[in-house]
This record gives C-alpha cells, structure tokens and sequence, in this order.
C-alpha cells in the first residue's frame, strides 16, 4: 500500500515539474514576440532565430556543464537508472530548471537586438548558461554552501537567516538585467539613435499587438514559473499565486498612470511587477505584493526613461531596468516586506536580502564585461555599419519578414 502510495506521490511530482517546466518554456515565446514587437521588421526574423536557438543551445550545455556545477548532479547513468528513483523526477526537474537558466540569453537578446553578431552572440550565451548562472544558482538553490542554504556563509553573518530568492527575481532576472547592461555598453548604441549633437531621435516600437502578445505570454507562464517553484505537489502554495496576480496588477497600473498611458510602459509595467516579485513571493502579504508590484512598474518607466535619455545607454526592450532594476528590488523587497510587521512570514533578512542582491549585481558585472570585451576585442560582436542598415533578417538570416512586400515592388 505505502509503495503503491509513494508511486502516486512520485507520479503527481513528475507530473507538476513537467507542467511547470512547459509553462515556463511557452514564457520564452513570449520573449520573442516582446522582441518582434517592439525591433523594426528588418530585424523580427533575427528575434525569433536568435532566442530559439540559444534555447536549444542552453539545453545542452545547461545538461553536460551548468546543471551539474549548480546541484552536483549529472543524467549519465543508463536510463533505467534515471527512471529507478521517483519515476524520472531528477529528469523533468533540469527541464524546469533549464527554462530559467535559458532565460539568461532571452532577456540580454532583448537589450543588444538589431546589432550583435548572431554566432558570437550564441557563445557568449552558452559561456552564461554553462558557468557564470550556475555558479551564483548554485550558491542560492544549489550545492555551494554561500548564500542561500542553512549554515550558509551569509545565514551566519546575518544571525542564521540565509538570502531569499524564491524564483529568481535576484537568481534569474537581476543577474540577466546586469550582464545585459554591460552587454549593451560594450556594444554601443544603434546608428541613428542619437545625433552628432548627442540628440535622442528615438526608434518607436514597430508591432504594438506583437509586443502585447509577447507581454501576455510571459505573465501567463509566470504563474508556472512562480508556483511551480515549490518543486513538489505537497509544497504548492496559494500565497504565491495571489502574490503573483496583485504584483502584476500593481505593475500595470502604475505604468499606466506614471507613462500616461504608453501602452509599451502597460504591458512592461506587467512584467516589472511580476520581476520583482518572485524572491518574496512566497513570504509577503497580497497587499505587500501589490506594494512591490507598483513599486517595480515605477521603477521600469522612470528607469528606462532615465536609461535612455540621461546615460545614453541603447537598451532596445528596456531590459535593465525591468529585469536587472526590477529583479534588483525585488530581492531587497522581500527583506522588507517579509516582515511580520509587514504582514509577511518574518523568514527572512534585510541584511542578508541586501548582500544577497549586491552580490548578484557584482558577478554578472564582472561575467558581463570580462566575457563581452574579450569577445569585442578578439571576434568583435557588432554586425557592421552595413549589415547593420540592412536588418540582421537580410544579413544573417537572407530573408526579410515580410517577404511579398519585396515581391509588390517589382510586380
């Protein structure tokens, strides 16, 4: 009876992770399309390419390399073995690992569209995906004992409570946002952005419906991203899921108010939220979710505002400050409002969320411009001014997205 039991237990656990892990992987199609949206059409081919690819790419390096840095385990065995514990549990818990590891590449391909060489690109993404997120995963979820885990380094500076990050707001999306910065820094801006006087001429998002229904992708599948993160059927929580909805309604409204109405600052403002959610997600009061919701989704509109007008920095989706500033604030959110005079559980550290955070910001700084320099300086990662023009579609791919609209103009 108990191994009849145990059998069912184990076949509801394969069944939620492969669940999730498909939910999570429609997210990056949502990903695409965010990007398809909002790139000129000379370049949605490239956008569709690009994140496909460094999704097959991150599957298999994550599985030989990153997985086993960040857990200690490697699938080698024969596949009777695999199947022998819990029905293959291990097997669909690297697939739903793997779509955040793969999320790494599709958040820095939204700030460098429309001018990165696609093979150096693809490099840079497997160096990520194998080493650099694995190595910080592993020391919040994973078998390096430094910051995440009980009796951690940072759980015995900070009294006993380790750095909290639920799913990914600070793992996942602040590490992305931060390579994807120095990413963009090094490559530089795209031609014409700004004039010879350093006068903004800004290039407007060319598919608004495209754009919205990358958006809407993602925010469905975050809710496989967030609840799932709980690993078994006997660990879900509903506190998660309303966290997740009242951050995401926080969001929104607060782009929409802060943008007047800007209906790309809406639909990111959705995702802001839902960024910067994910570490506390677990541990907050729904109205403190809303609270850190609307809070990200002023930090995405004034952020990217202040990115692109001020510092002069060409992130074409905005992905350091929804994911990089977002993530970054969602980690030392949940310090904050995971206070039980917050409403919150009270498991956890502002001292440990703030170290936690930093550091995050500081190895993908040093993975970001160490592998993106060396990259420039011995490959280079810049499509040139020609190709350029052109639209990676022609240039890379030899195709437009639009194909009969070449076709009208000699017919």
């Amino acid at each position: 009876m108990n191994k009849d039991f145990n059998s069912l237990v184990s076949s509801g656990d394969v069944l939620f992770m492969m669940l999730g892990a498909v939910m999570v992987f429609a997210m990056h199609g949502g990903f695409a399309f965010l990007e398809v949206g909002t790139v000129r059409k000379k370049n949605q081919v490239n956008a569709l390419v690009k994140i496909l690819v460094d999704f097959a790419l991150s599957t298999l390096i994550y599985f030989f390399i990153g997985y086993g840095i960040a857990y200690g385990i490697y699938m080698f065995q024969p596949a009777e073995e695999l199947l022998a514990k819990d029905q293959g549990y291990e097997l669909v818990h690297f697939f739903f690992l793997l779509t955040f590891a793969a999320a790494i590449p599709a958040i820095i391909s939204g700030g460098i569209a429309e001018r990165a060489k696609f093979w150096t690109q693809a490099f840079a993404a497997g160096i990520f995906v194998g080493i650099a997120y694995p190595l910080f995963e592993g020391m919040v979820w994973g078998q390096i004992t430094f910051l995440g885990q009980e009796g951690s380094w940072l759980a015995n500076l900070t009294g006993g409570v380790p750095f909290h990050d639920y799913a990914g707001s600070v793992v996942v999306h602040s590490m992305g946002g931060w390579i994807a910065l120095a990413a963009v820094i090094v490559l530089g801006p795209r031609f014409g952005r700004w004039d010879s006087e350093g006068r903004s001429r800004p290039i407007p998002i060319s598919n608004v419906p495209f754009m919205a229904l990358g958006s809407w992708m993602l925010c469905v599948g975050w809710f496989g991203f967030n609840v799932m993160s709980a690993a078994t059927l006997q660990g879900i929580s509903g506190l998660v899921a309303i966290n997740s909805l009242f951050a995401m309604a926080g969001g929104i409204i607060a782009a929409l108010v802060i943008s007047k109405n800007d209906p790309g600052c809406i639909h990111n403002g959705a995702l802001a939220g839902l960024v910067a959610i994910c570490a506390g997600s677990d541990q907050v009061h729904p109205i403190g979710a809303l609270a850190i919701g609307a809070i990200a989704g002023v930090i995405f509109v004034k952020g990217f505002t202040w990115e692109q007008e001020k510092l002069k920095i060409d992130d074409v989706l905005g992905v350091w400050p929804l994911h990089g500033l977002a993530g970054s604030w969602g980690g030392i959110a949940c310090g904050i409002f995971g206070q039980k005079a917050l409403g919150g559980l009270g498991d956890v550290s502002l001292l440990a969320q703030l170290i936690g955070t930093l550091l995050a910001i500081v190895v993908a700084l040093v993975f970001g411009f160490a592998v993106y320099k060396i990259l420039d300086k011995t490959v280079g990662i810049r499509l040139d001014k020609e190709d350029e023009q052109r639209g990676s579609d022609l240039a890379i791919h030899n195709i437009e997205s639009y194909p009969e609209d070449v076709t009208s103009r000699f017919t």
